[in-house]
C-alpha cells in the first residue's frame, strides 16, 4: 500500500511534465510556420500539418496526464514514474515521427510499409504504447488502491 508522499518522490514527473509542455510549444511555433508556408519547415517536415497538430496536442495532454498523477502525492515506483515520462514522450513523438517520414504514414500517399526503417519504426511504436500503458495504468492501479487503505490518527 502506498502512502501520501512529499512531491521529490515523483519528482521525475514534473521534471518530464515540463520538457513535454517546451516540446508542445516548439510544435505549436511549428504549426505556424507550417501554415504560413515556410519553406525549411516544410522541407524539414514533408508530412502533413495535421500529423504535427496530433503530436502537439498529445504532447499537451500527456502532460496534463502526468501532472494529475502528480499532484495526487502518491508514491508511485520508479519503473511506473519512468514508464509515465518515456511513454509521454515516445507516444507522441509517434505522430512527428509520421510527420516527418510520411513514407511510415499509413493515412499519406507516400506511404510504403517495405521502405528501410519500417521494422524498426514498428518496434517503436509498439514499445512505446506498452511503455506508456504499463506506466499509466500501473499508477492508476497503485493510486485506487491507496484510496482503500485505513487511515489511523497519525495520518
Amino acid at each position: 500500500m502506498q502512502n501520501r508522499t512529499d512531491n521529490n518522490v515523483n519528482i521525475v514527473m514534473l521534471r518530464g511534465a515540463c520538457l513535454w509542455i517546451l516540446m508542445a510549444l516548439i510544435l505549436a511555433w511549428c504549426l505556424v510556420g507550417l501554415y504560413n508556408q515556410l519553406e525549411f519547415l516544410q522541407a524539414l517536415i514533408p508530412g502533413s500539418p495535421k500529423r504535427v497538430l496530433q503530436a502537439h496536442l498529445d504532447f499537451l495532454i500527456m502532460t496534463a496526464l502526468i501532472l494529475g498523477y502528480y499532484a495526487v502525492k502518491v508514491a508511485l515506483p520508479w519503473h511506473v514514474r519512468w514508464a509515465m515520462v518515456i511513454g509521454a514522450f515516445t507516444n507522441s513523438s509517434l505522430f512527428l515521427m509520421y510527420a516527418l517520414f510520411p513514407v511510415l504514414d499509413p493515412l499519406h500517399d507516400a506511404f510504403n510499409p517495405e521502405v528501410t526503417g519500417a521494422g524498426l519504426f514498428n518496434v517503436y511504436l509498439y514499445a512505446s504504447l506498452l511503455m506508456t500503458s504499463y506506466g499509466f495504468g500501473k499508477g492508476a492501479v497503485i493510486i485506487l488502491k491507496s484510496t482503500f487503505t485505513v487511515k489511523t490518527e497519525s495520518q
